[in-house]
């Protein structure tokens, strides 16, 4: 079977004839070959396990606790104007913000319901609470499940102020040549800014009439920002308000960035051509991070990320077991199964940023070589 070319045009299946409905056309990750022997072995393995299965009495009480996790913060702004209770208030309502995200997350992944008209409404029903266009996530986020780390088709590798290889900070020109030198030292700091650059970009997807509904997620997002920012200035200070405001969306940037950049990031990076199956796609650009209960409620699942990318339907609660099935496969393949500590990751991403920014031609930056064994052995 042959890889189908990313800018190849996937084949509609047609619908009835008087049907008003969109014909339905097959996404990038649907048309990928992940079927080859290795990974329907694998897939065979778990479903035995009965790991892809729905598990509705989990998410029966972790949706509503999820979402009941913001009461307190919404009553400490209602009762108190104190500035230092308030900031603590931005933290942790940050924490919730992050993971409610979890929850639209599992919801865009089929993770919840057993139909994707019932998992899109739990998606649509988080975005007033935090005011992240459920649609707009989802495009970009499964480009990235379709081709994770590959230069010109994963979105999470193409920014103009970052280079996540020494190839692509060589790609760069003047000032942003220079800048990406220094890329290491204001990573952090510009992570901050991440919640100004996400509104801009999913109201410029809405208002291309992106995603299935886009002025009712449109709308659902305006609500957001009413209610959250009539709130603040009606019960709070307004110092205090536009305090708690900059606390709040910089700490959410920062705890989305630690839940999500440990998972790929200073993995390698692949060249544009570069010809995998999805099984070897998957492993050998994820990293798990170790822990225990407290590093899965933090990562929101996502520290299983080997096991995430290889089935993402499997729902959060169960990526734990299935690491027991899926480590011990990838290895007996010939594959790395790449672990790393919270601690251990941050002091490798500095470097790996430093190295990438300064166009180093070291493995693991930018691979090229088509065969997985090469890839696992740098």
């Amino acid at each position: 079977m042959t890889q189908p070319s990313a800018t190849s045009v996937p084949p509609a299946i047609p619908l009835k004839r008087g049907s008003r409905r969109k014909p339905y056309v097959r996404t990038p990750y649907e048309r990928r070959p992940a079927q080859t022997e290795t990974y329907a072995k694998l897939k065979k393995l778990v479903k035995e396990a009965k790991l892809l299965e729905k598990q509705p009495r989990y998410f029966a009480w972790k949706i509503p606790f999820t979402f009941a996790l913001m009461i307190p913060s919404v009553v400490c702004v209602v009762l108190f104007d104190n500035l230092l209770l308030q900031i603590l208030n931005a933290v942790y309502l940050a924490f919730v913000f992050g993971q409610i995200t979890f929850i639209g997350h599992d919801a865009g992944h089929r993770q919840i319901c057993s139909t994707p008209p019932r998992n899109d409404r739990v998606g649509l029903f988080g975005i007033p609470f935090v005011g992240i266009g459920f649609s707009w996530w989802m495009q970009t986020h499964n480009a990235h499940h379709t081709w994770p780390n590959q230069t010109g088709k994963d979105p999470a590798v193409t920014y103009s102020m970052f280079a996540f290889s020494g190839e692509q900070a060589r790609q760069k020109t003047g000032f942003a040549r220079w800048l990406i030198r220094y890329q290491a030292f204001y990573f952090l700091p510009l992570a901050m800014l991440y919640p100004v650059n996400m509104r801009k970009d999913q109201f410029r997807f809405f208002l291309a009439r992106g995603g299935k509904r886009p002025w009712t997620e449109l709308m659902l997002i305006v609500l957001h920002n009413v209610i959250y920012l009539t709130l603040l200035f009606t019960c709070l200070p307004v110092m205090t308000a536009v305090i708690f405001i900059l606390v709040h969306q910089m700490v959410f940037s920062i705890f989305m960035v630690s839940a999500f950049a440990p998972n790929h990031k200073g993995m390698p990076v692949l060249s544009e051509d570069t010809k995998l199956t999805y099984f070897e796609h998957q492993v050998i650009t994820a990293q798990n991070v170790r822990g225990g209960f407290l590093t899965d409620i933090w990562y929101g699942g996502l520290n299983y990320q080997i096991e995430h990318h290889l089935f993402p339907n499997l729902p959060r609660n169960r990526l734990r077991a299935s690491s027991r099935i899926i480590r011990p496969f990838i290895k007996e393949h010939g594959l790395p199964y790449t672990e790393t500590t919270t601690r251990q990751f941050w002091f490798d991403l500095l470097g790996f940023m430093h190295r990438a920014g300064s166009g180093a031609k070291e493995e693991g930056l930018h691979d090229t070589r088509s065969s997985p064994r090469e890839l696992a052995a740098s």
